[in-house]
């Protein structure tokens, strides 16, 4: 699928950006960067794709993404609702040759290289992230000048010691994309997202892609390395994860809130995305509560 290319630091006033985002509209685009971006989600909650990668996100997560890794953040609808929920997020973006191409190369910044090239699949670090590390974005947001670039150090130095991170995106995914399949594609996920709580056929969401049905199939096999009907598995999937942490439902009742039809799908794909029965997914949180 074709993201958006953005460009991040349209002059060089600074040699980073950094801000503080308290709407949930700003990541909502399927979108790639040749800046890596590190994001702290200090509340939020919603669906996160990373290259061929779905998953939720939620209070606490902080993700590195590498260069041109296509990204996108879907906040759930009651974020978007008037007087409701806020997020409240901090990204940083940044070249990773933005102090010249010898700073990666000295000793003492071998740890930081490998952070880097690591970043490439996308890096998600556990929830149990150092305080220390987190109350920088803060203060690189507040800061100016040399402190400001000094915050950003500490943070990126935390990083590169902070062993607990897995990657996200597949070993064998790979950026590469046609032109015209941008908004085609952009359709079909803004689709997905908007109906996946009821039945959505091949031939639907065909017409959505403008393919035929033989077509699209092969088209989104080829750039998922996935189906259609398990990429809106895992969605559904996503959103049966958030039900069973709210604990306000009955499991029976979020087999169908979720989109599925019987419970016997909905169990067979909850254990097959996650490894565990929607009830033993639930008592493990609630046992970590």
């Amino acid at each position: 699928m074709k993201p958006k290319l953005l460009k991040i630091q349209a002059n060089r006033v600074e040699s980073f950006s950094a801000r503080r985002d308290l709407s949930p509209a700003v990541n909502n685009l399927w979108h790639y960067h040749e800046e890596l971006e590190l994001i702290y989600i200090r509340r939020g909650e919603g669906t996160r794709f990373v290259g061929d990668n779905i998953s939720r996100f939620k209070h606490g997560d902080l993700i590195l993404l590498g260069s041109n890794l296509p990204h996108y953040w879907r906040f759930d609808t009651d974020y978007f609702d008037a007087d409701q929920k806020v997020p409240d997020i901090f990204v940083v973006h940044f070249n990773a040759n933005f102090l010249g191409t010898i700073f990666l190369e000295v000793p003492e910044n071998r740890g930081l290289k490998k952070l880097i090239e690591n970043s490439k699949r996308g890096l998600y670090f556990q929830h149990d992230t150092d305080n220390k590390i987190v109350d920088l974005f803060l203060d690189i947001t507040k800061s100016e000048g040399q402190d400001r670039l000094l915050n950003l150090f500490k943070l990126l130095y935390g990083l590169s010691a902070h062993l607990k991170y897995s990657p996200i995106a597949s070993l064998g995914f790979k950026h590469e994309y046609d032109l015209q399949e941008q908004e085609r594609m952009q359709q079909v996920y803004q689709h997905t997202l908007n109906h996946y709580k009821r039945r959505i056929s091949l031939e639907e969401i065909a017409g959505v892609a403008k393919m035929s049905t033989h077509a699209f199939c092969k088209f989104f096999k080829s750039r998922n390395k996935k189906n259609y009907t398990d990429f809106v598995n895992e969605i559904r999937i996503g959103h049966a994860c958030k039900l069973l942490l709210e604990n306000k439902l009955m499991i029976s009742q979020i087999c169908f809130e979720s989109g599925f039809n019987n419970f016997s799908t909905f169990h067979k794909c909850f254990k097959q995305i996650t490894g565990k029965s929607p009830l033993q997914y639930q008592k493990t949180f609630t046992d970590l509560a």
